[in-house]
């Protein structure tokens, strides 16, 4: 975990790909809220919230997508889950509470998304970071959030979200997408059935 802030400028030039329009995505959320609505609320600058979201010192929609199922589930359901460590070959026991009243939705960019990339070393260190930016657990996250801030900043105006290989999943990639950022809405579903439910015990491998 880096004990410093942000620095007053970016190191390097950070890199910019397009997401194209089409591309599958997914992503988990409350079930409540539509599957392609950004979530307006704050999180705690200090406790509590995910990697990148917006706090009351810096307001934005935002919302967390995965490549792939397994990036979404395990980002979201797994991301600071420990092993039960009963010897029953890698399980893990997930509380009902943690995925009561949420949904499992398929979705498609509906159009050319562009984002910072945070993927490889060279990604990172242009943003003044490494791969603690992207695998901290939640404890730090107070901090990424403090630093996904200050890079928003600096990739104003064009950077529409953040790209990064999934801490549980990774062979896999999730993003986060602000709204402040996106001038149409930037997901449309795919007409793939979703999911409302969920097993007790999550199992990997």
């Amino acid at each position: 975990m880096p004990k410093y802030p942000p620095p007053e400028e970016l190191p390097g030039e950070p890199g910019r790909v397009t997401l194209p329009a089409g591309t599958p995505v997914h992503r988990v959320h409350s079930s409540h809220r539509d599957p392609v609505a950004f979530n307006p609320e704050p999180a705690h600058a200090f406790y509590y919230g995910g990697r990148f979201d917006s706090t009351p010192y810096e307001k934005y929609g935002y919302l967390y997508v995965g490549f792939g199922v397994g990036a979404a589930v395990c980002e979201v359901l797994l991301r600071s889950l420990p092993f039960d460590g009963g010897g029953d070959g890698g399980t893990r026991l997930l509380p009902r509470a943690a995925f009561e009243r949420r949904s499992l939705s398929f979705l498609r960019l509906a159009t050319d998304v562009d984002v910072v990339p945070l993927m490889s070393g060279r990604d990172l260190a242009a943003v003044a970071q490494d791969s603690w930016l992207v695998h901290a657990e939640g404890a730090d996250y107070p901090q990424t959030r403090d630093w996904g801030h200050w890079i928003r900043r600096r990739t104003a105006p064009w950077a529409q979200g953040f790209v990064w290989p999934s801490k549980r999943e990774p062979a896999d990639r999730v993003a986060v997408l602000f709204e402040d950022r996106c001038e149409t809405p930037p997901l449309e579903p795919t007409g793939a059935p979703g999911s409302t439910s969920g097993p007790t015990r999550a199992n990997d491998g």
